[in-house]
């Protein structure tokens, strides 16, 4: 894994206000030894013992190892939503679930209770699921110890931050188990995705390959009787010209259907290719994308299955399509991409030139709405000195203002006047990550009469292929 670097420097004057103090603090509360040492065994116990368990009885074993106080914890029950003993340091966890004593309850403030003293534990309480209960939003239980006749010095404010630290740790062990949980699930749903989604439906290949099959019979029977039916109208038998008209409504329904049965199989094999490319055990066990690069023919197996899909809603939107950026040459670039993953980007990018592009004026004046796509070869564009393949996507239009620019590409974001039109801000960032795990770039560009977004991929003279190189075709 790679190190994080944050693409903008922190804000170091405020993390340096905080350390200070943070130090100012410690200097105020002036813990004795034994208190100090208290703390630094709870901090370092709380993340070397990992389970929930653990964390409960470390709360109250410490401050009696260390300074002779017997302790107990209670948190709000998640299901109850009630307050309830989580562990305490005379009977440990063999009390966890029961009800607190009389005078036990929920406060802001620390309060006594007899000759015990009790602290507030704060946290995060979206991380129980559930309302706030009454006026007491961040408190998420309490913290006993005993016997308060026994305090000196500085006691009480020890164990007022010490049930502060509680609460600090447990949100985060809290987040920490329930993303264990999150993972575990994701993992079972992606067996599940394969076992019940993408494998049954490699199936309909084979009922769409019967169907095919099924109307190439009835076409080879209609063809089988049409010379009968010539003889039949040739010696002007009883019904020969009902006949001929059935046998034209029948050749006419197999037509249909066979425009049905393309568009079905292309609906088909495009949401088999996205389910299989989307849905990748791979991806939800790394949890990023993971991509199976293979050598392709880049117009046929990409670009023109996207732009058959868009077609007829380009048309229905007024928007012509332009061959003007040159197209993309289908040659034999030496390039490999995930053929799915790479197809989801053009359905991305033009889907977004379908809801933002606009009417515009070319050079001869004459009202103009076009999409436009091409290719460009950039010799040494990467830093190691690789050539590049830009890819284009064009539509006319407004040019984006530049402080928006800047942003397209942001998870969640989008451009002012975008409201009216369906989406999530999701596409683009999508279409990022995507071409960034292929070692690519991604841009936009306001250009004459529209805007440009396109990506970079690096060509390559070979590539890996299970562990082995092979060489791209010339």
């Amino acid at each position: 894994m790679s190190i994080y670097c944050p693409a903008s420097p922190p804000e170091f004057t405020a993390v340096l206000s905080r350390i200070r103090q943070k130090k100012e603090d410690y200097d105020r509360y002036d813990f004795n030894k034994i208190q100090g040492r208290t703390l630094r065994a709870f901090f370092d116990l709380a993340q070397e013992l990992e389970t929930l368990e653990n964390f409960y009885r470390v709360c109250v074993f410490v401050p009696k190892e260390f300074m002779g106080f017997d302790s107990c914890l209670y948190i709000i029950d998640e299901d109850t939503q009630e307050l309830a003993v989580a562990c305490d340091s005379l009977n440990g966890l063999s009390v966890c679930g029961m009800g607190p004593p009389e005078g036990i309850k929920l406060s802001e403030e620390p309060y006594n209770n007899g000759d015990s003293r009790v602290y507030p534990i704060r946290g995060n309480r979206s991380l129980f699921h559930r309302h706030a209960l009454g006026k007491i939003e961040e408190v998420i239980g309490v913290f006993e110890v005993f016997p308060r006749s026994h305090f000196e010095d500085n006691d009480d404010l020890f164990f007022e931050k010490y049930a502060n630290r509680i609460g600090y740790n447990l949100h985060y062990k809290l987040i920490y188990l329930q993303n264990v949980e999150h993972i575990k699930f994701i993992n079972n749903l992606a067996a599940d995705i394969e076992h019940n989604v993408i494998v049954p439906n490699m199936k309909y290949k084979v009922f769409l390959n019967g169907i095919k099959k099924k109307l190439a019979k009835l076409d080879e029977l209609v063809r089988n009787f049409e010379p009968y039916l010539k003889k039949c109208l040739k010696q002007g038998c009883n019904g020969s010209k009902e006949i001929s008209r059935l046998h034209k409504d029948v050749k006419t329904f197999i037509h249909d259907l066979e425009r049905i049965y393309a568009d079905l199989e292309k609906h088909f094999e495009n949401t088999s290719l996205f389910l299989e490319s989307l849905m990748r055990r791979e991806h939800f066990e790394k949890g990023e994308l993971v991509i199976r690069k293979r050598m392709c023919r880049f117009v046929k197996e990409i670009i023109q299955p996207q732009l058959e899909r868009y077609r007829e809603r380009f048309r229905r939107a007024g928007i012509g399509i332009d061959n003007r950026l040159g197209g993309v040459r289908d040659e034999n670039i030496p390039l490999a991409v995930d053929v799915g993953l790479i197809s989801q980007v053009y359905a991305n990018l033009f889907s977004n030139a379908e809801k933002y592009c606009t009417e515009v004026e070319d050079e001869n004046g004459h009202k103009v709405k076009f999409v436009a796509f091409g290719e460009e070869i950039l010799p040494g564009y990467f830093p190691d000195g690789s050539d590049g393949i830009k890819f284009n996507v064009f539509s006319t239009g407004q040019h984006i203002p530049p402080e928006e620019a800047r942003l397209l590409f942001e998870e969640g974001f989008r451009a002012s006047g975008s409201e009216s039109r369906q989406g999530t801000g999701h596409g683009l960032h999508f279409v990022k990550k995507v071409i960034e795990v292929h070692g690519g770039v991604v841009g936009y560009e306001p250009v004459n009469m529209g805007n440009n977004f396109y990506f970079i991929l690096p060509l390559q003279k070979e590539i890996e292929v299970h562990g082995s190189q092979q060489a791209c075709p010339q």
